[in-house]
């Protein structure tokens, strides 16, 4: 007899078979209720929902063992869940799934001062754990925006507005614990800067979005708080000319802490929304300066020299805390600031990547496609890093998810045809799936398969997520 044939054949019998084994040590810690699984239906954004049969709130690493332990045993496929701020459909559960939620998972459980470091449960968000360092003098740096968990960030290999100066994610992990899907648990990494000892395993979990295993704890480099913080706005009537801008800054070699473009489409949502009213609905960067006295000093001349070179409108300075977060909260708000200009239609948000040197060619080129498509849609991003952002706005029909569809494709192939990537951060999930073999080739999609079916043989862990279908590499 197989090893399942005494299970009940039925995805959903199986979850819940599960779940009544896992009410046995779990206790109030399963939820069936209806508005809690529809909670863990699906992330933002990406249109695509599908009812968990029930949700498994785990609080240590040993929940997520016991989880995985079952559905490993019942083949029940499992979706790690922290805030549900993914994008691109990573939380959407398949049939007979179960969600995972990972949120109760905040605690800080070390930091190691003196070394610049520190260890978190992964539902630990980023505003929290800086919230507790404050007194420190260290925070964390990676900032993708919205209320997202560490332990998401790191499975989606976040990035943000600080990545410019301090890296992504991936920069800034020293090690993780990871629970595999038959339930084992593992360390990677530690809490040395570095090691020329065995695979690194630690990258290869960050950025997997839950398919080789659950990220239940991550080891942090920490940083200094900076002596002082300065920031500015600077308007462009010409789109180019913004971008060049922030472009000339990075060959420069400028130590920027953050570059951010907003076109004109999002500046005025952006106006409208977060009551920026002395500002015009144009093109716009806002900068940050973080260092010493005398560096800021610096890198704030050589930066107005480029802007005004590059026929910007002048400076706006915000040196105070307040204006400073109120500038930074309206970036963070750009996707709720077009929302709120288009009630009742669907947004799709999508990104993509390229070498700096040609991010110019690429957004001048999807503003073009922009309006040959004849959709509303909205430019911002880190064009510090190459990486910007794509709100488009459609009916809530099939032909209009499809019109956005076929603008996302443009968008994406002119990237890939630059030399970058389909994501620089919102990741694969669902949504990018199509792009794939296009920039990886089936080659090293055949090496991630392998990996993927010897870490996960019964395929429970967020299958249908990240990989497209394919061949398996057989050496």
């Amino acid at each position: 007899m197989s090893e399942t044939a005494s299970l009940p054949l039925h995805a959903t019998a199986r979850a819940n078979a599960v779940l009544s084994a896992l009410r046995v040590q779990l206790g109030d810690k399963i939820s069936t209720n209806a508005s809690v699984c529809d909670a863990h239906s699906h992330g933002e954004a990406l249109p695509v929902a599908n009812m968990p049969v029930g949700v498994v709130f785990a609080e240590t690493s040993e929940d997520v063992s016991a989880t995985l332990r079952l559905c490993h045993e019942h083949r029940v496929p499992v979706v790690a869940f922290g805030a549900g701020t993914s994008v691109e459909g990573h939380v959407t559960p398949p049939d007979g799934g179960i969600s995972l939620d990972l949120s109760r998972m905040e605690r800080v459980l070390e930091v190691n001062q003196a070394d610049l470091d520190c260890r978190v449960q992964a539902g630990v968000t980023r505003q929290s754990l800086n919230a507790f360092l404050r007194d420190t003098g260290l925070f964390f740096p990676v900032d993708p925006g919205g209320e997202a968990t560490l332990g998401g960030m790191c499975a989606t290999r976040a990035s943000g507005t600080a990545a410019v100066k301090y890296g992504t994610i991936k920069e800034n992990v020293l090690g993780l614990t990871v629970v595999l899907a038959n339930g084992e648990i593992i360390q990677t990494g530690g809490r040395v800067r570095k090691s020329s000892t065995g695979y690194d395993l630690t990258s290869l979990f960050v950025g997997s979005e839950g398919t080789l295993g659950i990220i239940t704890e991550v080891q942090l480099r920490l940083h200094g708080q900076p002596e002082q913080l300065s920031a500015a706005v600077c308007q462009f009537e010409n789109l180019d000319d913004a971008v060049n801008t922030a472009v000339e800054i990075i060959q420069m070699g400028i130590p920027i802490a953050r570059v951010e473009l907003l076109d004109d489409v999002q500046m005025d949502a952006c106006i409208r929304y977060s009551d920026l009213n002395e500002y015009r609905a144009l093109t716009t960067l806002f900068f940050e300066f973080s260092g010493s006295p005398d560096a800021v000093k610096e890198q704030i001349a050589v930066t107005e020299t480029l802007a005004l070179d590059n026929r910007g409108l002048g400076f706006a300075w915000a040196d105070s805390a307040d204006e400073r977060a109120r500038l930074w909260k309206a970036r963070h708000n750009a996707f709720w600031a077009i929302k709120a200009q288009h009630p009742g239609m669907r947004l799709i948000s999508t990104d993509c990547i390229v070498p700096i040197s040609q991010l110019t060619a690429l957004i001048s080129g999807v503003k073009d496609d922009i309006q040959k498509s004849g959709l509303y849609a909205a430019i911002l991003g880190h064009v510090g890093d190459g990486n910007f952002h794509t709100i488009i706005v459609t009916e809530e029909t099939d032909q209009g998810y499809q019109q956005a569809l076929d603008l996302d494709r443009k968008i994406v192939a002119r990237a890939l045809a630059l030399g970058g990537s389909c994501s620089g951060e919102h990741g694969v999930g669902l949504g990018k799936l199509e792009f794939l073999a296009a920039e990886h080739g089936e080659g090293a999609l055949s090496v991630m398969r392998a990996l993927k079916a010897t870490l996960d043989p019964h395929n429970i862990l967020n299958p249908g997520k990240l990989l497209p279908e394919g061949l398996v590499y057989a050496g």
